[in-house]
């Protein structure tokens, strides 16, 4: 249980620590400052940790990673749309 309640705090953290630039570059509509590999290789990154959490049973994992994956998918989209 302490586990689990440790992911979620760790993973929010993380989450949240990608909400600014994702909303700054919505705002501005600018990704210049951004590098596509960055978000890429964290995008990889965040899909092993998804898949990790799933076989290891890992609710907060799975949670977290995947709120981190689509925040980083927006950062993406984002970066290919304002690039």
């Amino acid at each position: 249980m302490m586990n689990e309640i440790l992911g979620f705090a760790a993973g929010s953290l993380v989450a949240i620590s990608v909400f600014p630039q994702v909303y700054k570059s919505w705002k501005t509509k600018s990704t210049r400052d951004i590098a596509i590999s960055w978000s890429l290789i964290n995008l990889a990154g965040q899909v092993l940790w998804v898949v990790y959490g799933f076989l290891i049973s890992s609710y907060s994992l799975v949670i977290m990673s995947g709120v981190t994956l689509l925040m980083n998918v927006s950062m993406i989209v984002l970066k290919l749309r304002y690039g």
